[in-house]
């Protein structure tokens, strides 16, 4: 496998390249400036029921590409395939976790459908270049998910709750940070929450349902984010029969810039 230093300094073919060789890291903070996405792959007859539910639920999954059935290539990347090209993935049966996987290529059908849909990692680059710190990074572990109470609009056979993702962020930033990942639409933009992570139904920030518990510092505010992995949440809700995902945190790297998803 190829080694590596610092995975911030990689380019995205050079991640993807370690990941299609097998390498299983979570990628935030990999491959800095460039954009990150989230994958759900379903067969085709379950595919407009994913468009239109991404269509009415854009906060948590904004669409950045959809495949033609069978085709593991995007526009996003040349050359890359999201059969392999993704650090980790999951293989769902009826709404069940059937397992995980470096590559999926064995369990690709030739009607699947795949999503490339804006991740919260991509906004990262900007507050880490506005001097906001991210603790999940400076403490080594992927970003912390739960899924809430919220429920996202129904779809045809697609129903679920929302997910967020949370960074705990120094109180006299989060004003910038509101104002920077909002700039994002195309990521998910502005948190859809600040602070007591009851309103969203969220118990315990130590126990999230995705990803590691993060270690919160003396004046932190916790920040909640909609988060690309809504519909694996929705997956589990309504059980179609066959579908693969990444695995949480474990992002697509493109070749897509950053700055490119910014408004205004």
């Amino acid at each position: 496998m190829t080694t590596f230093d610092d995975p911030a300094t990689l380019t995205p073919a050079a991640a993807r390249k370690l990941f299609r060789d097998g390498a299983a890291h979570p990628t935030t903070g990999w491959a800095t400036g460039f954009t990150q996405t989230n994958l759900i792959a379903v067969p085709a007859d379950w595919a407009y029921d994913v468009l239109l539910f991404c269509q009415r639920n854009p906060r948590p999954c904004p669409v950045l590409d959809v495949s033609d059935p069978g085709d593991p290539t995007t526009i996003l990347a040349a050359g890359a395939d999201l059969r392999c090209d993704l650090p980790r993935y999951r293989v769902w049966e009826n709404g069940k976790l059937a397992g995980e996987a470096t590559d999926v290529t064995g369990r690709w059908r030739t009607d699947m459908v795949a999503f490339s849909i804006g991740c919260s990692f991509t906004f990262e680059t900007a507050l880490v270049a506005a001097g906001i710190p991210l603790r999940h990074v400076d403490q080594g572990r992927n970003v912390a998910m739960y899924v809430t109470d919220r429920q996202c609009r129904p779809a045809g056979r697609l129903h679920g709750p929302m997910v967020v993702s949370m960074r705990q962020i120094p109180a006299d930033r989060v004003a910038d940070a509101v104002a920077i990942s909002g700039a994002m639409p195309a990521v998910h933009g502005a948190p859809v929450h600040i602070g007591d992570p009851g309103e969203l139904g969220i118990k315990d920030l130590d126990a999230p349902d995705f990803g590691d518990s993060v270690d919160a510092e003396s004046g932190d505010v916790p920040m909640f984010w909609a988060c690309g992995v809504t519909p694996q949440a929705a997956l589990m809700a309504s059980a179609p029969p066959f579908a693969i995902t990444h695995a949480p945190g474990y992002m697509f790297v493109s070749d897509k810039r950053d700055s490119e998803y910014r408004v205004g």
